[in-house]
C-alpha cells in the first residue's frame, strides 16, 4: 500500500501600504507557489504573511494587535508559521520577534526572495529567522509572480527614492533610487501583454524621475541615452517606447513628483495613445512655508502651472492628489491657501490624510504640533469642500460614451438593475448596466454616462463589447485548477531569486 500524499501547505497574505505593497504581495504569493505552497481557501491557513506599511499612524499597533490575535489560532494549529516583513518590519527589526516571540520569521524589504528559504529554515531550526539587508542587491522584477489580475499589471521601473521629505520615512527604508534598465522594463511588459495583459501601471516611489538613479546622462547606458534624444527626459521616453508595444492598450503611472514633472512628460502623455488621460499629482499642502518645511521643492505657484499645462494639452484628464492636513505649524492661513488650490485645480478626488507624526521622521520632533480637534475639523472642511468638487466634475462626464475595461467582480446590485463595474479611460469608476451579450473582465464596453455621484459614475445605455485577449487570459485562469497560478511568464528567472521595490501612495 502506497504512503498518503502529503497536502501541500497553504498561505494567506495581509497587505498593508501603498501599490508597491500590493506588488510586493503578487511577488510573494509567486515564490510561495512556486516553493509549493498554495493559497488558502478558507480555514486556518499554515502559513501567514504580513506585508507591511510604516507610513500610516499606528502602523505598529495594528500588525501586534493582529499578531496578538494570531497567538491563540497558532497554538492551537500545530505547524503555523507567521512571517513578517516591509517597512515595517525593515524599521523595527530588533522589535518584532521580542514583543511578538510567536514570530517565525522576519525579512526587509530587499528581502523578499528569500521568504521561502527562511519558512524552512525556522522549521528546521524551531527558531525565529531574521533577515534584513540595509540595501537593494539584485531588482525583483525577475521573481515569480501571481498576479491578482490577468488584465491589467504593475511594472516596478525604480526602487528607493531620493528625495528627503520630512513627514516621510520610506527612503530610509527603501533606500536611495536605483532604475532599471529601459529594455529590461520593455521585455517585462512586452511578456505581459503576450500573457493578455491590457493595462499596465509604472510604479516608482518618485516616478518620473526615472533616469536620475542611472548617474550623469554621460555614464548611463546606451539604450538610456537613446530614450533622451532631442533633449527629453527619460520617463517621457520610457512613455513613448510603451506606445510602440503592440496590443498594450492602457499605460498609467503612478506616482510622480511635481519637482521632476517636466514639459516633454506632458507632451508625451498628450501624444502617446495608449497613456490614458489620468494624472496622480501630489500636492501635500498648498502652502508655501508649510512645503518649505515639508521639504517638496515646488511651491504653489510650480504646482497649479503643471496643472493647467495638463489641463491644456489633455482637456479630459482626470487629476488626483494627495493632500496633508495639520502639518506642524500649519496656521489658519496656510490651511486656506491648500484649499486655495483645491479650489483652482479641481481635482477629480483626493487622498487626505491627517498628519500623524512617524518617528524617526525630522517632523516628528518639530514645534508647531497641531492640536488634534483643529485637525479634525480642518480634514472636514477640507474633504467637504473635495466631495462638492468631485461631483460637480463627476457631472460633466453626464451624457459621455466612454470605453470601460471590464473589472473582476460584480458592480453594484438594487432591486431593478444589476451592474457591472470597471474603469473608464481617466480611471473613473464606472457601474454600468450588464450588457445583453457576453462580457467578461478585461473585455471592453462601450457605455453612455446617465447619472454621477461624487465617487462613481453610472451609465444605464451600453452601446457594444469589444471581446479582448484579456477577457481570454480571465476565462483562461477560471478554467485552471485552485493552486495553480497564471502568473508573469519567467524573464530570465535566476535560480535563488533575491529582493524588492519601494513605496508610493498610502492606502
Amino acid at each position: 500500500m502506497s504512503a498518503p500524499t502529503e497536502s501541500p501547505r497553504t498561505y494567506e497574505i495581509r497587505t498593508y501600504g501603498c501599490q508597491m505593497n500590493v506588488h510586493d504581495s503578487e511577488r510573494l504569493s509567486g515564490l510561495l507557489e512556486d516553493a509549493g505552497y498554495v493559497r488558502a481557501e478558507g480555514g486556518e491557513p499554515d502559513v501567514v504573511v504580513f506585508n507591511t506599511c510604516a507610513v500610516r499612524e499606528n502602523a505598529d499597533n495594528r500588525l501586534y494587535g493582529n499578531l496578538g490575535h494570531l497567538r491563540p489560532v497558532k497554538d492551537g494549529h500545530p505547524g503555523m508559521q507567521i512571517a513578517v516583513g516591509g517597512c515595517l518590519a525593515q524599521k523595527d527589526r530588533d522589535t518584532i520577534v521580542r514583543r511578538a516571540p510567536w514570530v517565525d520569521v522576519v525579512f526587509g524589504t530587499h528581502n523578499i526572495g528569500s521568504l521561502p528559504v527562511l519558512l524552512e529554515r525556522a522549521r528546521v531550526r524551531q527558531e525565529a529567522q531574521v533577515e534584513i539587508e540595509e540595501s537593494l542587491v539584485t531588482f525583483p522584477s525577475t521573481l515569480p509572480t501571481r498576479r491578482e489580475s490577468p488584465y491589467a499589471a504593475w511594472v516596478s521601473i525604480s526602487v528607493g527614492c531620493n528625495n528627503t521629505c520630512t513627514f516621510c520615512i520610506v527612503p530610509s527604508l527603501r533606500g536611495k533610487e536605483r532604475d532599471r534598465r529601459p529594455g529590461e522594463i520593455l521585455a517585462e511588459v512586452e511578456a505581459l501583454v503576450a500573457d493578455g495583459v491590457v493595462e499596465i501601471t509604472l510604479l516608482g516611489q518618485n516616478v518620473n524621475a526615472y533616469g536620475s538613479g542611472f548617474g550623469s546622462l554621460a555614464s548611463a547606458p546606451e539604450e538610456v541615452r537613446a530614450m533622451t534624444e532631442g533633449g527629453q527626459s527619460a520617463f517621457a521616453g520610457l512613455l513613448r517606447a510603451c506606445g510602440n508595444v503592440a496590443g498594450l492598450e492602457r499605460v498609467r503611472f503612478t506616482s510622480p513628483h511635481p519637482k521632476d514633472f517636466t514639459d516633454d512628460v506632458i507632451a508625451a502623455m498628450a501624444e502617446t495613445p495608449n497613456v490614458m488621460p489620468s494624472l496622480h499629482m501630489p500636492l501635500q499642502s498648498g502652502s508655501d512655508p508649510v512645503l518649505k518645511a515639508m521639504r517638496r521643492s515646488y511651491r504653489q505657484e510650480r504646482y497649479l502651472g503643471i496643472i493647467e499645462k495638463v489641463r491644456a494639452a489633455i482637456p479630459d484628464a482626470a487629476i488626483t492628489t494627495d493632500i496633508i492636513v495639520g502639518f506642524p505649524g500649519e496656521t489658519d492661513e496656510d490651511f486656506e491657501q491648500t484649499l486655495h488650490v483645491v479650489r483652482e485645480a479641481r481635482f477629480s478626488s483626493a487622498f487626505t490624510f491627517q498628519y500623524s507624526k512617524r518617528p524617526g521622521t525630522p517632523a516628528a520632533t518639530m514645534d508647531g504640533q497641531i492640536p488634534k480637534e483643529v485637525v479634525q475639523e480642518r480634514y472636514e472642511r477640507l474633504i467637504a469642500l473635495q466631495e462638492e468638487i468631485s461631483w460637480a466634475e463627476n457631472k460633466k462626464q453626464l451624457g459621455r460614451t466612454l470605453e470601460v475595461l471590464v473589472a473582476e467582480g460584480e458592480g453594484r446590485k438594487d432591486e431593478a438593475t444589476r451592474r457591472l463595474s470597471g474603469r473608464a479611460p481617466d480611471n473613473r469608476l464606472v457601474h454600468f448596466a450588464v450588457p445583453g451579450e457576453p462580457v467578461r473582465p478585461g473585455d471592453m464596453v462601450t457605455v453612455e454616462v446617465t447619472y454621477a455621484a461624487p465617487h462613481h459614475l453610472v451609465a444605464d445605455r451600453t452601446h457594444g463589447v469589444r471581446r479582448t485577449r484579456a477577457g481570454d487570459a480571465w476565462e483562461a485562469r477560471q478554467a485552471q485548477p485552485k493552486g495553480v497560478s497564471l502568473g508573469m511568464p519567467s524573464i530570465g528567472r535566476p535560480a535563488a531569486p533575491p529582493a524588492t521595490t519601494g513605496c508610493s501612495v498610502p492606502s
